[in-house]
């Protein structure tokens, strides 16, 4: 019996789900809760995060004395202005008349949305092929074995972009490729690519192989399983592998600049080319990123089921 009190009376303690958190910080106050300091640290980061955003957004409406004051709370420090979009011709008052800044903004945009969709439409494409064959088949090249090969395509985002210039300034040079859509598309494609073989061959070691062992007994090739049954259950990690992409080369800037000069020319270039002798237009350039950056905006807010699924799916084995 005095077995058994003992036992009841320290079993208590041992239930207690949050006793670890007390013993490591004994004094703490009751309302902080480890609950409540995660929440905390998630909004102060989050307000990291949002708090460039927020202040391109309201750059684009603020006069120069605004922008050099540093005001940051529109219609309280200041008065909002149309100037950074009207510089765009893009404010109201200008919306329907003839604007060379808003042609050449929209024709910017229409090279970003090319470059950078019809780059990872071709990375997802190679990738997946790529990221399956990883997934499904054994692989042996000199001392390189199926992880080898992944290492490598992976460890090419090591190397910096600049050592790449000078090659492919010579390469487009010779195809006359320089300030070409086309150009822009092959370059994104390779930057991208690896990580979309990294997306891809997770959700697809996911996959049970028995799935595609049954298709080829009810008579289906390989080539049948892949595009009806293995496609099918990784489109989730398509979906998220085409919007890291088109992420990644809405954003790139390096390339964008080094081999395009009219023509081709993204977004990134225009932005950087609001820097000159004459000082930095913060008005203008605070506008055109918005402009940028929205469509990005979007995508995440209406896209992040696609992405989350995707990206985490490759963790449940």
């Amino acid at each position: 019996m005095v077995n058994a009190t003992d036992t009841s009376s320290a079993s208590p303690s041992v239930r207690r789900p949050l006793s670890r958190y007390g013993s490591l910080w004994p004094g703490r106050p009751r309302f902080l809760t480890p609950s409540l300091l995660i929440y905390a640290a998630l909004i102060f980061w989050a307000f990291i995060s949002l708090f460039p955003i927020y202040w391109t957004i309201t750059t684009s409406f603020k006069t120069a004395v605004n922008v050099t004051q540093g005001h940051l709370i529109p219609f309280i420090d200041f008065t909002p202005d149309w100037k950074g979009w009207r510089s765009l011709g893009l404010s109201p008052d200008t919306l329907l008349s003839p604007s060379t800044v808003r042609d050449e903004f929209l024709r910017r945009f229409l090279n970003s949305i090319v470059a950078s969709a019809g780059a990872s439409f071709l990375a997802v494409v190679i990738g997946s092929l790529a990221a399956y064959g990883l997934s499904r088949f054994s692989y042996k090249f000199l001392w390189m074995t199926n992880k080898d090969i992944s290492f490598f395509f992976l460890s090419q985002l090591i190397l910096p972009p600049v050592v790449l210039a000078m090659p492919f300034l010579v390469l487009y040079k010779n195809l006359m490729l320089l300030d070409t859509l086309i150009g822009l598309v092959l370059v994104y494609t390779l930057m991208v690519l690896p990580i979309v073989i990294w997306v891809m061959r997770d959700q697809f070691d996911t996959i049970p192989v028995e799935l595609e062992q049954a298709a080829l007994v009810d008579g289906c090739s390989i080539w049948g399983a892949f595009v009806r049954i293995v496609l099918p259950i990784a489109l989730p990690g398509m979906v998220a592998a085409f919007i890291l992409s088109v992420i990644l080369c809405w954003n790139e800037y390096f390339f964008a600049a080094l081999l395009t000069s009219s023509n081709a020319k993204t977004l990134p270039v225009m932005v950087a080319s609001q820097t000159g002798s004459q000082g930095i237009n913060w008005w203008s350039m605070a506008a055109i990123a918005t402009a940028a950056i929205m469509p990005l905006v979007l995508v995440g807010i209406f896209l992040e089921r696609f992405i989350v699924k995707g990206l985490t799916a490759g963790a449940v084995k």
